[in-house]
């Protein structure tokens, strides 16, 4: 049966809509200027790194960023891990299918191809992923540096100017491209939805975007970053 609601154009429907929201999203949210919680966390950046130019030891300074650097770095090994199993799946494609089938009796019956794209899929998902967290490891790295290199906080220099907010930027870019990673793990599991029905698929992509938007733009987190002191028992 090829007809109707079974037809393999849903499957790579259900893909390129999921690659709709993904791609709408990330360009909605990370272009920006306000009201997000990247917006609010830069800001507090800034404070950081102004505050961290005033200190004579710097020691908790470099060790937020390296617990920062191990979080991502742990993303990264992983992204790395999920793709190796992905690979080998689709060595063993047929053993892989008859598996799935008996464990989960509802799977919506599909192709060998149908299966590849969507194995390929995932793994060009995490592969991105991989990329963006060890971009963001970099990033870090960098920052490390910028606050390694800062000037004394008794030493006046033209550079002193502005230093800060340099900081706090790459520092940003970082959290930036750590978010775009994380992203992708949202959206890679609405991908996996689809060995379920591709209609499956389509409302996993927008409940994740739904999700990924609340946390954005509408979270309690975010409340308590920008709401005055005075109105945060609103929150409880």
């Amino acid at each position: 049966m090829t007809g109707g609601w079974s037809g393999p154009w849903l499957d790579y429907g259900g893909l390129l809509w999921c690659l709709a929201c993904w791609v709408g999203y990330t360009l909605y949210a990370d272009n920006r200027k306000s009201g997000t919680l990247m917006c609010a966390m830069h800001d507090y950046r800034v404070k950081w790194m102004t505050r961290m130019l005033k200190r004579d030891l710097r020691i908790g300074d470099m060790t937020v960023l390296s617990m920062s650097m191990q979080n991502v770095g742990l993303f990264a090994s992983t992204s790395i891990i999920i793709v190796g199993g992905l690979l080998a799946l689709l060595g063993s494609l047929e053993t892989a299918r008859d598996v799935a089938s008996d464990l989960i009796e509802f799977l919506r019956p599909a192709s060998r191809e149908i299966w590849e794209m969507r194995l390929l899929t995932l793994a060009l998902v995490f592969t991105y992923a991989f990329f963006k967290f060890a971009w963001a490891l970099r990033q870090f790295n960098y920052t490390a540096v910028v606050v390694g290199a800062a000037p004394l906080f008794n030493e006046e220099t033209p550079e002193r100017e502005g230093y800060a907010e340099r900081a706090a930027w790459i520092g940003t870019l970082a959290v930036r491209s750590y978010n775009r990673g994380i992203r992708a793990y949202y959206y890679g599991l609405a991908v996996l939805t689809g060995f379920l029905h591709p209609l499956a698929l389509i409302a996993a992509a927008i409940w994740v975007t739904g999700i990924l938007y609340r946390r954005e733009f509408r979270s309690a987190t975010l409340k308590a970053l920008t709401l005055p002191s005075e109105q945060l028992d609103k929150l409880s």
